[in-house]
């Protein structure tokens, strides 16, 4: 019997070639990027990425190493500022997959935005399942982990400080694929040495991150038939309090009898308290890398429940809902039992369990899956005013968003009457 377990083993052949050139052609003129495929050394074997998004798919990473790319008014960013794309492999147990590298980018991708304190992403499968700053390093990981410990599991953990043994050593409780840092303390390095699959990834520039929040990269997106499509990449515009609206619209009322257009003014009557702008703009930063359609809830400088991809707004919203109320009760078993909440029925019987299970479930409704003075984050504007209201039924008390719905008026009055803050950033934050 075919041992499927293998294909996971399995090194792709790497038939890419070691050179890559595209080039935008306008008349005469020419304007051409220039790439170079990367390779880790790891037991011997010089091998680039181990295999694509699935085992059977083969894959290569390339870095920029000349051109520069203007389009309009937008420069990209020039070649050889590299970062994410030639990062140190300090441990590896096995070849990179591309999985692991684009985790990891979009991990960074986050991060670009949050580097004045310490603060820890964690990414599956290309959407952020923790997100959280602290005091500390060690503070920022407890409590990114603690947003989503189930989905952390294989995930993709990026540090914007030097990993100290305090962190390293609540990163190995877990199972991580990748670690990234800018650099490690003496003697961490020996506690990820205990997992030998982990990668471990240093790199050294991390600091320049934040120079590359406002440049812009050629994001390309192959088609089934080979088609490509070209994008300027996406960068937050709103990134500190000041740059987002107060919620207003002019609704316009069209008389029926006479035609008469009118306009009627609606604009938000409470405005975000400084603590409520820290977690408003620290939302709309995660929300940067979360794929559309999407939905947040943060507090205190940490996600608490984030839906991603789903085709309708308010059943986004109620995803994220779900998975904080989830992940609530999650943690209150594992803080008191140290045993997942699933797994409280094998444990401790089938009686025992179900009980443990009620009362965790009773205390999570209670405290209403921590929602309760969270702020909302919403990557592109609520058409109707039933979005928003499912957060504020959990007891949020800020809303971010777009703006530029026909009903804004409509969401504006529900916040209204529910005493919301709400602002708007005038740009939609879709992740496709």
């Amino acid at each position: 019997m075919k041992d499927l377990k293998e294909a996971y083993k399995t090194i792709e052949a790497d038939h890419f070639a070691p050179r890559m050139e595209i080039s935008f052609i306008d008349g005469v003129n020419r304007q051409t990027f220039s790439y170079e495929k990367v390779t880790w050394n790891i037991g011997g074997e010089e091998k680039g990425l181990r295999y694509g998004e699935n085992p059977g798919q083969e894959a290569a990473l390339y870095k920029l190493v000349n051109g520069n790319l203007v389009l309009g008014d937008v420069e990209m960013i020039q070649a050889g500022r590299y970062l994410a794309s030639v990062p140190e492999l300090l441990q590896s147990g096995k070849h990179p997959g591309k999985t692991n590298v684009t985790d990891t980018d979009n991990a960074l991708n986050i991060l670009r935005y949050l580097m004045d304190k310490p603060c820890a992403v964690i990414v599956k499968h290309n959407n952020p399942c923790g997100v959280a700053t602290g005091s500390t390093l060690a503070e920022a990981y407890f409590r990114a982990n603690k947003a989503d410990r189930l989905a952390a599991f294989g995930g993709a953990i990026a540090l914007n400080r030097e990993c100290d043994i305090e962190t390293a050593k609540l990163i190995i409780e877990n199972y991580a694929e990748v670690v990234v840092a800018p650099d490690f303390k003496p003697g961490v390095m020996d506690l990820f040495a205990t997992k030998k699959n982990l990668r471990v990834f240093r790199i050294r520039n991390m600091e320049r991150l934040t120079e590359f929040v406002a440049r812009h990269v050629v994001d390309f997106k192959s088609l089934i038939d080979g088609g490509i499509v070209a994008q300027t990449s996406f960068s937050a515009n709103a990134r500190k309090s000041e740059d987002m609206i107060p919620a207003y619209c002019n609704r316009k009322i069209t008389n029926k009898e006479t035609g008469e257009v009118t306009f009627e003014e609606h604009k938000i009557n409470r405005l975000p308290t400084a603590k409520e702008y820290e977690d408003l703009v620290f939302g709309w930063l995660v929300e940067a890398g979360v794929t559309s359609n999407s939905v947040l809830y943060v507090k205190d400088g940490a996600t608490v429940g984030i839906g991603t991809g789903e085709q309708d707004r308010v059943g986004v919203a109620e995803i994220a809902r779900d998975k904080a109320y989830t992940k609530h009760a999650d943690w209150i078993a594992w803080e008191k039992y140290a045993k997942p909440y699933n797994d409280l029925r094998l444990v401790f019987g089938e009686e025992d369990g179900a009980k443990k299970q009620s009362e965790i479930m009773e205390q999570t409704k209670a405290e209403k899956g921590g929602l309760p003075g969270c702020a909302m984050v919403s990557d592109a504007f609520f058409p109707f005013r039933d979005g928003a209201e499912v957060g504020i039924r959990e007891g949020i008390t800020s809303i971010v968003q777009p703006g530029g719905a026909i009903r804004d008026w409509d969401v504006i009055d529900c916040c209204n009457d529910a005493g919301v803050a709400m602002v708007f950033t005038g740009q939609r934050s879709f992740r496709h």
